[in-house]
C-alpha cells in the first residue's frame, strides 16, 4: 500500500495486533512507513527507513509530508499558541523526530496547526552530527526498555541506531542483524574497535577504557569501565565479546 507518515509524537510497535503484546519498537513524528494489511483496530507496518515491520494502532496519517527539520533535542516541548502567547503542552517531539514547517518566529517554528517548537530544538533536515559519542551521551541515565527509542527509555541496539536515524543512514534495528551488517559495512577508522557485540547486546567504546550502552542488568544507559562490564557479562551469561 502507499506511504504514510506517522503524526503522533510517538507510538510502540508491537509484535502481534494486541495491547498487551510484546514491544520490538518503535515510531516517531513523521517517520515514513508502508501498511502491510489492516485490521478492525490496527495494522500492520513496514518501516521504510530500516524495513521493521510490527503492528501499531489504526489512525489517519499524513500522507504527504516533506520534512524540512528534525528535533536535535533529547526532547522537544510542544506549545500552542494563544494570542501572543506560546502555552506548554505536556507533548514532546524526540531525537530525531523529521517535521515539516509550515510557519515561524524568532522564537518558535510552527508545524502543524497551532503545534509550535522551540527553534534552538531543531536543525535542517540535512544537517549531519559528526559525533557518535555526543549523540550517546544525550541519553545516559535515561532508563532501559526493550523496544524503546526515545527519551522516555531505549533499548541498547536503538542507541547505537539513533546516531543513524538522525543523519538519515541506513543501519538495522536489532543487534543480531546490526553485527551482520557491520562486518560488511562498516569500514570508517573512528567506528572500527569501538563497537562491542554479544549474543542481544551491543556497546560502544568511548576510549580503551570505557564504554556506554542502554543495560537491561542496571535498568538504564550508562558509562561504565569496559573490561569490568566484559566480565561481569561473561560471568553471568558466558557470552564473550565480538568486536567490530
Amino acid at each position: 500500500m502507499k506511504n504514510n507518515f506517522f503524526n503522533k509524537p510517538l507510538e510502540n510497535i508491537n509484535l502481534k495486533p494486541f495491547s498487551n503484546s510484546e514491544i520490538t519498537s518503535q515510531i516517531l513524528y513523521g517517520e515514513k512507513f508502508t501498511i502491510l494489511s489492516k485490521r478492525k483496530k490496527w495494522i500492520k507496518i513496514k518501516t521504510n527507513y530500516d524495513n521493521y515491520e510490527g503492528y501499531i494502532k489504526r489512525n489517519k496519517f499524513f500522507k504527504k509530508f516533506k520534512p524540512t527539520n528534525k528535533i536535535c533535542k533529547l526532547k522537544s516541548r510542544i506549545f500552542k499558541k494563544k494570542g501572543n502567547k506560546f502555552l506548554q503542552t505536556k507533548n514532546f517531539l524526540y531525537f530525531g523526530s523529521r517535521i515539516s514547517v509550515i510557519n515561524k518566529n524568532k522564537r518558535f517554528f510552527k508545524f502543524e496547526s497551532n503545534k509550535w517548537i522551540k527553534k534552538d530544538d531543531v536543525k535542517q533536515i540535512d544537517h549531519y552530527e559528526k559525533s557518535f559519542i555526543k549523540v550517546l551521551k544525550l541519553f545516559l541515565n535515561i532508563k532501559y526498555l526493550w523496544g524503546g527509542k526515545t527519551s522516555k527509555g531505549i533499548d541498547c541496539s536503538a542507541l547505537l541506531q539513533i546516531f543513524f536515524y538522525y543523519n538519515r543512514i541506513f543501519f538495522p534495528r536489532d543487534s543480531k542483524d546490526q553485527i551482520k551488517y557491520c562486518k560488511k559495512k562498516i569500514k570508517k577508522k573512528r567506528l572500527k574497535g569501538r563497537i562491542i557485540f554479544w549474543k542481544g547486546h551491543v556497546a560502544y567504546c568511548l576510549n580503551r577504557k570505557k564504554l556506554i550502552h542502554a543495560y537491561g542488568p542496571k535498568k538504564k544507559v550508562l558509562i561504565m569501565d569496559k573490561k569490568q562490564t566484559i566480565n561481569k557479562i561473561f560471568k553471568d551469561t558466558k557470552l564473550s565479546p565480538i568486536y567490530i
